[in-house]
């Protein structure tokens, strides 16, 4: 396993121009395979496959020079403003220079802030030849940074905004890290540029200068596709913190096997950004898919300007997570509820369900009004991040778009399997057919078959930052990595996931029971909004032992149903009936014996799962 850190190394003339043969030959034999890949779920092929970040951009900037790669409101009231890819790879380019002349060759250098060009700019700009990139939850307390920057051995953090400045200043001030650099990209001029606090921008504007003067250290500068280039630390709901490493190699094969299985337009497409870029599902599936495939990368504002951003940019692709499809779906179907066309709708979508198979789509007409809200443009939806109710996104595809499930870990890089938008393989039941090259088993199974998933490939992580016995747990002698997941994988290469191995509650008699099946159920009531399942068998009194439900109940349905003056108690004998629906599918030793009604929200992680070892989100 090489975990060396060698970006940026100077490597012999003749050593890299060889290492670059064998990369080149090895990314030229998968291509190859993949190109004769006879799954017919395995439909899209792509143009090439690059040997790194930088050889990718380089590529599309060749093939798409005046194609926008991000379209951005760098002010509010302003219309979106484009940026195209040959301005984006000379932006690098002098971004690059820059961080090479203070000295951050072969450096760990961090990036925190809103959704940005900027931010993809840092990024790029690190892995074409600087160092390693450590993206930083925006979300994280300043302890909690302060933590990570001396775990991550960062030497310079560049801030998107001010407030992370300041936070960061502080850090450095402290003396307790190794940062040499805080870099702000709110900040037209130094502020004091000999104690390390400097402008982005300005910084930016010297490599320009010097890359126009001939300098040409960072665009001839040595990227080996195996060598460490990426840092991410983990927010998972069950654990603490992990740094998992992955290298180019991952990065871009988990980019080109991605669009096997979902079209994307080259040099056509634009996707909508919505979810935060330190999350390496939307790093790579939105942006760096983005790169490859000559696409636009559209920055939302916020969650709440994504009716107005899409009906600006009008997107071909959208990636979100659970939570934003519920939502959706639950106004939408509420709405038809009101306007007294739910029956037709529904008569209209079995129909569809049918005709679709042979081509044919006959709902678009019904479902304009809808899909207009959207931008009028959407083709695609993905789902990742957590399992979603496949009802849900059966729905969207029943509105005329393609609606698909996919799974993955960060330490896949992250994407391990999807849907593929065919609608004669799509199978939303399952979290997602696997990509190829790829291979899964299931282990340690149970009485009923399920096990945990243990994936190998090329996606998988180098291992766990400075933590050789996490790693050694993680990933087996044979190279297989064991995901905590639990679930199986069926005859046809579909993985369907049942719950974490770290959620499992023991019931009293020795059964076990997932936590995340209970949920599935509860989220199948439209007056429930979230909800999170555990375990309670050791209480001193047996009264209170059991499987306890906390809910947060759907305001908005409950005042349609009640009335704005509900009651509290009302809303808890409902919300009891409604679990008891749910308790019915359910074998004696699953079902809810307690609820709580929670009025606050859960805790949560900045890709919105629900904080499990959070204490607080157990109770009202």
């Amino acid at each position: 396993m090489n975990t060396n850190l060698m970006i940026g190394r100077s490597i012999p003339a003749e050593e890299y121009k060889e290492i670059r043969r064998q990369e080149r030959a090895e990314m030229d034999r998968i291509q190859e395979q993949i190109d004769n890949w006879s799954n017919p779920r395995v439909q899209y092929r792509g143009h090439h496959i690059p040997v790194d970040l930088k050889d990718m951009l380089e590529t599309t900037v060749a093939r798409f020079p005046e194609r926008a790669l991000f379209k951005q409101k760098f002010n509010r009231n302003e219309p979106f403003r484009e940026i195209t890819f040959r301005q984006v790879l000379d932006d690098v380019y002098a971004l690059g220079t820059a961080f090479l002349d203070l000295g951050l060759r072969e450096k760990k250098i961090g990036v925190i802030g809103k959704n940005s060009y900027q931010w993809c700019e840092t990024y790029l700009a690190v892995t074409g030849g600087v160092g390693v990139i450590v993206p930083l939850d925006k979300e994280l307390h300043e302890e909690e940074l302060k933590q990570l920057t001396v775990k991550g051995e960062l030497s310079a953090v560049i801030t998107v905004e001010n407030k992370y400045y300041e936070t960061f200043k502080a850090i450095k001030e402290s003396g307790e890290s190794q940062l040499e650099y805080v870099i702000n990209v709110a900040m037209e001029e130094d502020e004091s540029p000999k104690d390390g606090y400097i402008s982005w921008n300005k910084l930016r504007e010297t490599g320009r200068k010097a890359v126009h003067n001939g300098d040409r250290k960072y665009i001839d500068a040595p990227v080996v596709n195996t060598d460490l280039s990426v840092i991410l630390f983990t927010s998972g709901t069950t654990d603490v913190s992990k740094g998992v490493m992955l290298n180019q190699k991952n990065l871009v094969l988990d980019t080109y096997l991605a669009q096997t299985l979902l079209e994307v337009r080259q040099g056509e497409d634009t996707f909508f950004s919505i979810l935060p870029l330190h999350h390496t599902y939307e790093c790579t599936a939105t942006f760096l898919e983005c790169v490859y495939n000559g696409a636009t990368m559209a920055i939302c504002q916020g969650l709440k300007y994504i009716v107005k951003d899409m009906q600006e940019t009008r997107p071909n692709l959208l990636l979100g997570v659970p939570v934003i499809f519920e939502n959706l779906y639950n106004k939408i179907t509420r709405n038809v509820r009101k306007s007294g066309k739910e029956k037709q709708l529904n008569t209209l979508f079995r129909i569809n369900r049918v005709t679709k198979k042979i081509g044919l789509d006959i709902s678009k007409q019904a479902t304009k009004q809808i899909t207009e809200l959207f931008g009028g443009e959407l083709r695609t939806v993905i789902c990742g991040g957590a399992a979603v109710d496949g009802d849900i996104l059966d729905y969207f595809g029943d509105l005329g778009f393609r609606s698909a499930q996919g799974y993955g870990l960060t330490e896949c890089s992250p994407v391990i399997a999807l849907n593929p938008d065919n609608a004669k393989f799509i199978n939303n039941k399952s979290a997602g057919y696997l990509f190829p090259l790829s291979e899964c088993k299931i282990v340690d199974k149970d009485e009923d078959g399920f096990g945990e998933i243990c994936f190998r490939g090329p996606t998988v992580m180098m291992g766990y930052y400075k933590d050789p016995e996490r790693t050694a747990q993680a990933i087996d002698s044979d190279g297989w990595y064991h995901t905590g997941d639990l679930g199986y994988i069926d005859e046809q290469e579909y993985v369907y996931i049942t719950g974490r191995k770290k959620s499992i509650i023991i019931t009293g008699n020795g059964k076990n029971v997932y936590p995340e099946e209970l949920e599935f159920y509860l989220q199948k009531s439209e007056y429930i909004s979230e909800s999170m399942v555990w375990g309670d068998e050791t209480n001193a009194d047996p009264t209170r032992r059991g499987i306890y439900a906390t809910i947060r109940v759907n305001k908005e349905a409950i005042e349609d149903k009640f009335g704005a003056d509900y009651s509290k108690e009302q809303v808890t004998e409902f919300i009891n009936r409604e679990v008891d629906k749910a308790n019915e599918k359910l074998p004696l030793f699953k079902k809810i014996t307690h609820v709580i009604i929670r009025d606050r929200e859960f805790n949560k992680t900045t890709t919105h799962k629900i904080l499990r070892r959070d204490e607080d989100n157990k109770w009202a």
